[in-house]
């Protein structure tokens, strides 16, 4: 699988010290790898800026686009591409430094502010300007997340406006973190989904399951750790999802242990979540919007049966 993904985004497509690629984004494709032929190595990493990431997928060079991107309607209707669900929720918001005194997005106003160029992040940070009468500004746009952290660091711009998991994941990396400081507005609705091309439907929909599959292995409480027990041990309904006395998976050309493979080699949406963002990881980011809907969140799988 060519996996297209975002370049160094700490928490979900981060390339470490060893060489190894990590994050949400990454371990997504490869549970896709899994499903499909029980080796979740079976992927290509294609790290793409947010300007070339549309034409990677469209030319073919990357079979799916996993790479921090937000659902929107001219997207979604207008570019031959198809988006398979939200895999994690977000919303914009602003990083300051602690020492610029401002407290609230209100005080943005006559400051100098960095976003990523041709991202619904700059199109958003316009808007807002618009709609709270702010014109007393300078906007200045970054090609990559680096360049745009860099002039950050250095003083060029008073605010960074990005996603929060996206200011999470820079606000660790810079020299002195406890020196800058996430406001507490979030101006946005940012459903960040993987994304394919319009000329598979077969394809579409093993990416969507598989997402979906993520989600509903943990509202059944499945995950890497028991999965070997419940295939043999579990309810019928746990042990149908893993394979047994299922047609399910051959239906959307898998073996219908894709659920199994997937599980046991990746984790489930939890797992997932827990190594990259949340208490695992340094980033501390807690589940919120992307907790199951049970627990106050708003993931919520259909049915695998």
């Amino acid at each position: 699988i060519n996996c297209g993904i975002g370049i160094n985004v700490l928490g979900f497509s981060f390339l470490n010290s060893s060489g190894d690629w990590t994050g949400m984004d990454v371990d997504f494709c490869r549970a896709i790898a899994a499903a499909l032929f029980n080796n979740p190595r079976a992927v290509k990493f294609v790290p793409l800026n947010a300007r070339d990431r549309f034409s990677a997928l469209n030319s073919g060079r990357v079979d799916i686009l996993a790479r921090n991107t937000t659902w929107t309607a001219s997207r979604d209707l207008a570019m031959g591409i198809s988006f398979v669900g939200t895999f994690y929720y977000d919303g914009q918001g602003f990083l300051v430094k602690r020492s610029s005194g401002i407290k609230n997005a209100k005080q943005i106003q006559g400051k100098t502010a960095c976003v990523l160029d041709e991202t619904t992040s700059e199109a958003n940070l316009l808007s807002y300007y618009a709609n709270h009468h702010i014109v007393d500004y300078e906007l200045f746009t970054f090609q990559t997340l680096q360049e745009m952290l860099t002039n950050f660091e250095l003083g060029r711009c008073d605010v960074l406006s990005s996603d929060q998991s996206q200011l999470y994941s820079i606000s660790v990396q810079l020299s002195d973190p406890f020196s800058f400081y996430i406001l507490p507005e979030v101006i946005s609705k940012e459903p960040l989904a993987p994304a394919v091309r319009n000329d598979d439907d077969a394809w579409f929909k093993i990416v969507r399951w598989v997402l979906y599959g993520m989600i509903y292995a943990e509202e059944l409480g499945i995950h890497s750790k028991n999965v070997n027990s419940l295939r043999v041990n579990g309810t019928v309904q746990q042990k149908q999802f893993l394979g047994i006395d299922s047609t399910l998976g051959s239906k959307a050309h898998m073996d219908d242990a894709w659920a199994f493979y997937m599980i046991s080699q990746v984790g489930n949406y939890q797992e997932i979540f827990e190594r990259n963002l949340g208490a695992a990881n340094r980033l501390h980011i807690k589940r919120g919007l992307n907790a199951l809907w049970r627990d106050g969140g708003l993931h919520y799988a259909p049915p695998v049966r």
